[in-house]
């Protein structure tokens, strides 16, 4: 059995609000692939496998940059 997750502090989520925004849209993006993948076209599925690379790319850029939201 996995632990419990833990929470982040409601003080961390203000203070790494573009990471938070990121990751926002990183879910629903996945949301919305998931409702829709098997009605999508082979180019629309294409762009939303780019999008989704993309999305991972920037939450894991602002992740690792703790001064982003301080700039």
């Amino acid at each position: 059995m996995s632990p419990p997750r833990r929470r982040p502090a409601a003080s961390e989520r203000r203070k790494r609000p573009a990471l938070r925004e990121a990751l926002d849209e990183l879910v629903q993006h996945v949301r919305v692939v998931n409702r829709t993948l098997s009605s999508m076209a082979p180019h629309e599925v294409t762009h939303a496998q780019e999008r989704l690379e993309w999305l991972a790319d920037e939450v894991w850029r602002l992740a690792l940059d703790e001064d982003a939201d301080q700039a």
